[in-house]
C-alpha cells in the first residue's frame, strides 16, 4: 500500500471518480478557453474582464487592490503587475488608499467602462453559447449547487 507525504494511506480514485475528475477538468478548460478566445476579440483577457466588471459594480467604480486580489484568488503582487498593464491601456487608474497607507485603490476609468460596455454583450453571448444554453434548467441548477459547494471549501 502506498502512502501520501504525511504517511497516511492513499485513497486512489475509483474508475468512476477518475472519470468525473477528468471530465470536470476538460469542461473547465474547454469553457474557459472558448470564452477567453471570444473576449480576446475585444482586446480583453479574462482577468481584465473580471477587474472591469467588479469595478463597474462597486460604488465609484473603486475597489482596493487587496479586495480584488482576494476575489480573483491572486496574490497582491500578481494583481499589481496586471493592474500596471491595464493602467497603461487606460482601462483603470490607481489612487492612494486612505484607509491603508501601503495599499492602493483600483479605479475604473471612462475608457475602461466603455470597453466593458462594448465587450459585455458579446461575453454574455459567449457564456450562453459555451455553457448556459447547452444545459437544461435542472442541469444548470445542479451545476450551480455543485459549484457553490466546492467553492465554499472543505
Amino acid at each position: 500500500m502506498s502512502t501520501n507525504g504525511a504517511g497516511a494511506p492513499v485513497r486512489w480514485l475509483a474508475a468512476d471518480e477518475e472519470h468525473a475528475w477528468r471530465a470536470y477538468l476538460r469542461m473547465v478548460t474547454a469553457v474557459r478557453t472558448r470564452t477567453a478566445q471570444d473576449l480576446a476579440g475585444h482586446g480583453l483577457s479574462e482577468p481584465d474582464y473580471d477587474v472591469l466588471s467588479t469595478l463597474s459594480e462597486r460604488a465609484g467604480g473603486t475597489s482596493t487592490l487587496h479586495e480584488q486580489a482576494g476575489k480573483m484568488g491572486w496574490s497582491r503582487s500578481r494583481l499589481s503587475r496586471h493592474a500596471t498593464r491595464m493602467e497603461a491601456r487606460g482601462l483603470i487608474r490607481r489612487a492612494p488608499d486612505p484607509a491603508d497607507g501601503r495599499g492602493c485603490l483600483l479605479v475604473l476609468t471612462d475608457a475602461g467602462l466603455d470597453t466593458l460596455r462594448e465587450a459585455a454583450p458579446a461575453h454574455v453571448a459567449s457564456v450562453r453559447r459555451h455553457l448556459v444554453d447547452r444545459l437544461d434548467p435542472s442541469e444548470l441548477a445542479a451545476l450551480g449547487r455543485i459549484a457553490e459547494k466546492l467553492a465554499d471549501g472543505p
